[in-house]
């Protein structure tokens, strides 16, 4: 959790204001951080969850144990869809922690955010 509120502090959220962190664990326990980062189009913008993976996969790492996403709510802050994708897609039915920037608010699997996905058995 340290590290993605770290992490949220690098956030570059201009237009909404909705500064997020994430940070994912890898298998050997590397912790990779990322932050949202926002751009004037709004479909350019990347998420802090979708930093967090690219750059742990730019990085060789390809087993993922964990994800924590940290934002200034009260309420959990699940990913969006696609970020949702590329989760399922590299790291499978990972927890995901949900927090904000004093606890955490909700643990789920990520099968339980992203029933039925689509995925490589459907190809």
């Amino acid at each position: 959790m340290a590290a993605a509120r770290e992490a949220r502090e690098h956030a570059i959220a201009p237009y909404s204001g909705f500064r997020v962190g994430a940070a994912i664990e890898t298998a050997d326990g590397t912790i990779v951080g990322g932050c949202n980062i926002e751009n004037s189009t709004y479909g350019l913008t990347m998420c802090a969850e979708r930093v967090a993976l690219l750059k742990a996969l730019s990085d060789g790492h390809r087993a993922f144990v964990r994800i924590v996403v940290v934002a200034e709510t009260a309420a959990p802050t699940p990913p969006c869809g696609p970020c949702r994708q590329l989760l399922w897609e590299y790291c499978g039915d990972i927890p995901v922690v949900m927090a904000n920037l004093n606890a955490i608010t909700a643990t789920l699997p990520l099968a339980e955010l992203f029933p039925l996905p689509f995925d490589r058995r459907l190809l």
